[in-house]
């Protein structure tokens, strides 16, 4: 396995595939990288060159925030909302939807599972 950026990136895979496995880095993305390096994106990562492999993980590291910097942020943009304030800063520290999705009968992911509000209480009576 080759190791860009920190991360494992698995041998068996496609290089187009393999490189998405980086936080930061979608498909897009990665197909700039392998058309910048001039290398096939068709080409499994066992295959490659270790020049190539090297190549790669010096271009990532000069050009893209992936991993680690990236997550900080990210952490850091939505750290700064709330302290702000604002409208969408309120709604991260509230779980709920930020980008104005509805709440009334969606938004289980945000909000977590439904609970039930004060069930009636029966009452037994003994006659």
């Amino acid at each position: 396995m080759a190791r860009v950026s920190g991360v494992e990136i698995p041998d068996n895979k496609k290089l187009k595939i393999a490189l998405t496995y980086i936080y930061g880095i979608g498909q897009t993305t990665a197909e700039q990288i392998v058309d910048e390096l001039n290398l096939d994106g068709d080409v499994r990562l066992k295959e490659l060159s270790e020049s190539d492999i090297t190549k790669l993980r010096t271009h990532i590291d000069a050009n893209y925030e992936v991993e680690g910097e990236l997550k900080q942020k990210v952490f850091r943009n939505v750290k700064r909302l709330k302290d702000t304030r604002s409208y969408r800063g309120i709604r991260h520290k509230l779980g709920l939807p930020v980008r104005g999705q509805r709440t009334r009968v969606n938004a289980r992911t945000r909000k977590g599972r439904a609970l039930p509000v004060g069930g009636l209480k029966i009452k037994v009576s003994k006659t």
